[in-house]
């Protein structure tokens, strides 16, 4: 993994465009702290910061140029050998064994369109001097980031916001539909970000600019995986298929020239991974587990450290406490560019951070709820129609009950019951409701304009309409792989692992477990209450029953207990900073009240304000 950037612009001299890419990449050296590289070319600058993980010689510096054609690459294609070796079979000669090699040899060879065959976690830059063409590319499903500014014909884009901030002067202004998505699930969806001039390029999208024109244009869609769904007997046969699959992607994933980790939580997810790592590496591997000092919350490490032992790991454990946390939630404030509302962010982070570059890669088991439906709304939606019979006056009488499991007993069963489904799934993936929407920590007038200029629900309801042919749970699976995979899940992990560059891998997102995953029915992934049945099934004799038949914990971040007591001080003083309240309008006496609410127990407010802190530490750091 790496760090990319770069901006294209006719307006710029070449001894500008050299300042510019310097000061942008000077931003990233975290995501590459072995080398750096730059390329200035006429009207165009790219810019390089690298982890060498594969080809460790001088052959894998970046820029790489390959004729008139340089590329900056940040990611891997898992299928470059194959890819290589039909290339050598036509003729072509390679320097060295890197697969960013291979692409500018498969660009060379089969133009912009033969760049779909690429098969891995990756974005890119691409200049093509013969043809005055700037190529972005970002990966189907959105495991590595990219971000630009377009304004006219001119472009500035980064691995991360702030390499596109440092690059040119853009507008800083919040975007009211951001914003409203923010409050609501806590990140941002689709190709949005908290700063209107500021876009993410989409999963599976490029954005290309020549003779003066831009287009951004999917090159993949997930359709595609749909319409291609394997045709299987019966569920045996389709846990046989999933198993093969996870295999060759483990396999595959664990080709590189430096040690290889993996996080381990004792789920079912990371210790799949780790079953097929260690029938596959050939060596013993190093496992990463993490605990907390909450002695109430969910305590996996036992789980964690029994598959370890099982699997003939070399296993470790790191402790995270609630006081040391100041330093580092400030830290993922700067890592994000954005306020990011996933707490889980913390254990990854200090993961990464203590593997003190000992390791530079890590197997990581995201992606396996989402690929095999392990979320309690999987099974809910199984039963949907039943849904439509909730009694709408239960929902106040649950409400009235003191405790929080009638209250989300109540909020499960109104989102469950809309009757919209696209209403149904947003209200499934958030806490938020109704009842009592996150803009009414706003003052009214906030309210009212937020309520003008935005829809917190839009790009569910475009998910609604693109995927209504399915089930409801084969659409919420879709709507998430579409929107919370790439714009939370995935985001997290980037961010948190290459603060301290770490690459992380996730091979249940490796294209040919997930498309396999998406087109089998929902049927082999929920029945009842049980969830992921199909990969439950796939890993019987390699995994104990136990670890495979346990419910789902989670990562179980206590931060609602770190609000109440640890990082009370911090988050209120923070929360009720004078800046912060004018800034977004915020009605000072609903956010005392809610602090004053979570401390005291009387009510679950710790979600609304750790998203509040979270904006009002983003607020601080890039809006002042």
């Amino acid at each position: 993994m790496c760090g990319i950037c770069g901006l294209y612009g006719s307006a710029y001299s070449r001894e500008e465009l050299g300042q510019r890419v310097l000061k942008m990449v000077g931003t990233i050296v975290h995501r590459g702290p072995d080398a750096q590289g730059t390329f200035v070319g006429d009207g165009v600058a790219l810019g390089h910061r690298r982890l060498s993980v594969l080809d460790l010689s001088p052959t894998g510096a970046q820029p790489m140029r390959l004729g008139t054609t340089t590329v900056v690459y940040n990611g891997e294609s898992y299928n470059f050998r194959e890819l290589r070796g039909e290339l050598e079979a036509a003729g072509r000669t390679f320097r060295g064994h890197s697969d960013t090699e291979v692409l500018l040899q498969a660009y060379d060879a089969w133009g912009i369109e033969g760049l779909a065959r690429l098969e891995g976690i990756f974005a890119f830059g691409l200049w093509d001097a013969a043809r005055r063409r700037l190529v972005l590319m970002r990966d189907r499903l959105g495991v590595k980031p990219l971000y630009y500014a377009l304004s006219n014909d001119r472009v500035v884009f980064g691995s991360e916001i702030k390499a596109v901030l440092a690059g040119v002067a853009v507008d800083r202004s919040v975007d009211d539909q951001s914003l409203a998505e923010y409050l609501w699930y806590g990140s941002v969806f689709e190709d949005r970000t908290m700063y209107r001039a500021v876009r993410a390029l989409a999963p599976g999208h490029r954005l290309v600019i020549e003779a003066g024109r831009s287009r951004i244009e999917p090159w993949w869609r997930i359709e595609e995986w749909l319409a291609n769904a394997p045709q299987v007997a019966d569920s045996r046969e389709a846990a046989s298929a999933v198993r093969i699959a996870l295999d060759g992607a483990v396999a595959r994933q664990l080709v590189c020239d430096v040690p290889v980790g993996i996080f381990l939580s004792g789920g079912i997810d990371s210790s799949s991974i780790a079953a097929s790592a260690a029938i596959a590496s050939g060596r013993r591997l190093a496992s990463y587990a993490v605990g907390f000092d909450y002695e109430r919350g969910i305590n996996e490490l036992p789980k964690a450290r029994r598959v370890a032992a099982l699997l003939g790991l070399d296993h470790h454990e790191l402790r995270v406490e609630g006081g040391a946390l100041d330093e580092v939630i400030a830290a993922l404030v700067k890592s994000h560019d954005e306020p990011f509302g996933d707490a889980a962010n913390i254990p990854l982070y200090l993961l990464a951070q203590a593997l003190g570059g000992a390791v530079k890669v890590v197997l990581q088991g995201d992606g396996g709820d989402e690929m095999f439906a392990g979320y309690r709304r999987y099974a809910i939606l199984r039963h949907a129609g039943l849904w439509q019979m909730w009694p709408r006056h239960l929902e106040k009488l649950l409400r009235a009950i003191p405790g929080g499991t009638s209250a989300r007993v109540a909020r499960l069963g109104a989102a469950a019951a809309q009757g919209d489904a696209a209403m149904r799934m947003a209200l499934l993936l958030t806490v938020e409701t109704l009842h009592d929407p996150p803009e009414g920590m706003l003052e009214p007038a906030a309210r009212r304009r937020l309520a003008q200029n935005a829809d917190p629900f839009a790009a569910f309801r475009r998910c609604g309409s693109r995927f209504h042919a399915h089930d409801p749970v084969q659409q919420m699976l879709l709507t998430d792989i579409t929107l919370q995979l790439p714009s939370q899940f995935l985001t997290k992990v980037d961010r948190a692992t290459m603060a301290h560059g770490v690459e992380a891998r996730v091979p249940l997102l490796d294209e040919r477990v997930a498309a396999l995953a998406v087109g089998l029915p929902a049927t082999y992934k929920v029945r009842g209450a049980e969830k992921k049945i199909v990969l439950r099934e796939a890993l019987r004799g390699r995994l104990p029953d136990d670890i495979l038949d346990a419910p789902k914990t989670g990562f179980g971040v206590p931060y609602e207990e770190w609000l109440r007591g640890a990082l009370y001080g911090f988050a209120s003083a923070t929360l009720l900073d004078p800046n912060f309240i004018s800034r977004f309008h915020i009605d000072r006496a609903r956010l005392e009240k809610a602090l004053q609410e979570h401390r005291a127990r009387r009510r679950d407010r710790g979600f609304l304000l750790w998203k509040f802190f979270q904006l009002a530490l983003w607020s601080k750091e890039y809006l002042s």
